[in-house]
Formats: structure tokens, C-alpha cells, sequence
């Protein structure tokens, strides 16, 4: 996968925001037993306590162990937003991509963008900025990924009865306009969600959560879900 480099700001992540309640202590308080060697193992978090945002799974671990370990099973699924007027739903994008394994990130326009609704898992999910839709166009295609535009438009083809392609870039607009016309004009297909109610759109970051499960239902193997 071939991906611009990220500035070492965008690398960082933020700051853990206090103790998670789900952390737990030191390892040895907690097992009774000498800590582990591994190198996957930090030892300040071995000796004081694990509260980050992770699964049990990678408790004590280091950041790049965990990234490591996702990387050896991450989906051949890529999202991206548009991000002309910094929408705050891109959070909750990233902490969904990473919940699902995503390959990518993808943030077109504005480099920044409000981290707080990503709970600290743009730690462990790769993001890649594109400066215009042209250059994610060009991801795409150098990348072999199919993009697929999520609106509720005119000609769209329901999501709940649509074959998403494996190898799928999930392109989403702002909250509100949605979907621009020239990302419209880059994507091969676009798809609607089914709504019943009177508003005329849900929230984009919840709209993401439905598109990356719906292929997450297609094409996942269940089987390696924690």
C-alpha cells in the first residue's frame, strides 16, 4: 500500500484523557507472578498499570506491538471523509475503522481534524491525508480499491442488498451535504442506507459504523473476532 507520509504531529496521537475504567494495575499485583520478558511487554506499564483504551488482548503491550499484531490481520477495507468545513465526525470514524480493522483512514481536505471522538485509537489505526479527491482517486487506482461513495442520493443503490467489493474504499461526505460531485464522480458505485423516519439523513459518523459492518458482514471471518 503506498501512502503519503504523515506529518509527526498526525503520528502522535493524543494524550490518554485520565484512567480508563476498564485499566487494570501492575502486572505482578494483578498475577502474582514476575512480570513477562517479551519484548511485545513495556515495562513502565507492567510495573504501573495498564488504563489505555484496549482490548484485554493487548493489555501491557506496546503501542507498536499492538499495531504490529493488527497489522498482520487488517481487512482490505479503506474509509475515507471528506473533511472541507472539519467535521467532527471524523473521530468517531477512526474509532470505528480501527474497531473493524480497517487498512485505513483517509482524511481529504483539512489536514486537522478533531481527535476527541477517536478515544486515543488513532494510536493503532493508519491515516493517510489526501489533499483533494483527485489524489485519493489516484490511492485508489495505483492501489487496486473500488471506491464506493455511502449517500443517500438519487440513483443510489440500497447497501442492504448490494455486493460491496472487497477491496473497497468507503468514501463519505460532510454532516449535512454529504458526498461532493466530483466524489460522486470518482467512486465506481454509491450506496444509500434504508431510513423510515422523517429525517432526511443520519449522522455521518454513525452512517460509517453501518457501511464498514455491512462489509464487515460480507467478506470478515467472524471467527477472528475478539
Amino acid at each position: 500500500m503506498h501512502a503519503p507520509a504523515a506529518d509527526d504531529d498526525e503520528a502522535a496521537g493524543p494524550t490518554e484523557w485520565g484512567e480508563h475504567p476498564h485499566g487494570v494495575g501492575p502486572w505482578i499485583d494483578l498475577h502474582g507472578t514476575p512480570p513477562p520478558s517479551d519484548e511485545r511487554y513495556d515495562p513502565q506499564l507492567l510495573a504501573e498499570g495498564d488504563r489505555r483504551n484496549v482490548v484485554d488482548a493487548y493489555r501491557y503491550w506496546t503501542r507498536e506491538a499492538i499495531v504490529a499484531d493488527i497489522d498482520s490481520r487488517r481487512h482490505p477495507l479503506h474509509v475515507a471523509i471528506e473533511n472541507f468545513a472539519h467535521d467532527s465526525n471524523i473521530g468517531t470514524v477512526v474509532r470505528t475503522a480501527n474497531a473493524f480493522a480497517a487498512a485505513a483512514v483517509h482524511i481529504v481536505g483539512r489536514r486537522r481534524w478533531n481527535r476527541r471522538g477517536a478515544m486515543v485509537t488513532d494510536r493503532y489505526q493508519h491515516l493517510v491525508h489526501h489533499t483533494d479527491l483527485d489524489e485519493l482517486a489516484a490511492f485508489a487506482r495505483d492501489n487496486g480499491l473500488t471506491v464506493v461513495a455511502v449517500d443517500n442520493t438519487p440513483g443510489s443503490v440500497p447497501i442492504e442488498t448490494v455486493e460491496l467489493p472487497r477491496n473497497c474504499l468507503l468514501l463519505f461526505g460532510q454532516e449535512g451535504p454529504g458526498v461532493t460531485d466530483q466524489g460522486h464522480a470518482v467512486a465506481s458505485m454509491t450506496v444509500s442506507i434504508a431510513q423510515f423516519g422523517s429525517t432526511r439523513s443520519i449522522n455521518a459518523g454513525v452512517a460509517a459504523g453501518i457501511a464498514m459492518h455491512a462489509w464487515i458482514r460480507q467478506h470478515a471471518d467472524l471467527g477472528q473476532a475478539w
